[in-house]
């Protein structure tokens, strides 16, 4: 009975071992911080171009990766718009570079 028991823990344990063995390769890529970090830039974006309160930059979408490249996304009514999301996004602190995806769409 005892051994029984004992191998059914040990296969219990080699089952958990590959979803841990997962987690600590992934933790290698990537923190906490570095993640902390991409959020604030992209929340500071965010507020920047909220703060602006032209409605055509509401449609623009913010990422950051890790080492402070924003790509910004959606859409905005003119030219002028898009320049100053772009210009916007590089006066943040912590923005390294900005990828400007915005796409011109006239409002209907």
């Amino acid at each position: 009975m005892k051994s029984k028991f004992t191998g059914s823990i040990l296969v219990a344990g080699m089952l958990m071992l590959p979803p841990f063995a997962g987690y600590a390769a992934d933790t290698e890529k990537s923190s906490a911080t570095e993640y902390v970090k991409d959020s604030v830039i992209t929340t500071k974006v965010k507020a920047e171009l909220a703060a602006e309160k032209m409605s055509s930059l509401v449609k623009i979408n913010v990422d950051t990766d890790k080492t402070g490249i924003v790509t910004l996304s959606g859409t905005a009514a003119s030219q002028s718009a898009v320049d100053k999301a772009v210009a916007i996004t590089r006066g943040v602190k912590g923005v390294t570079s900005v990828r400007n995806q915005i796409k011109i769409v006239a409002d209907k």
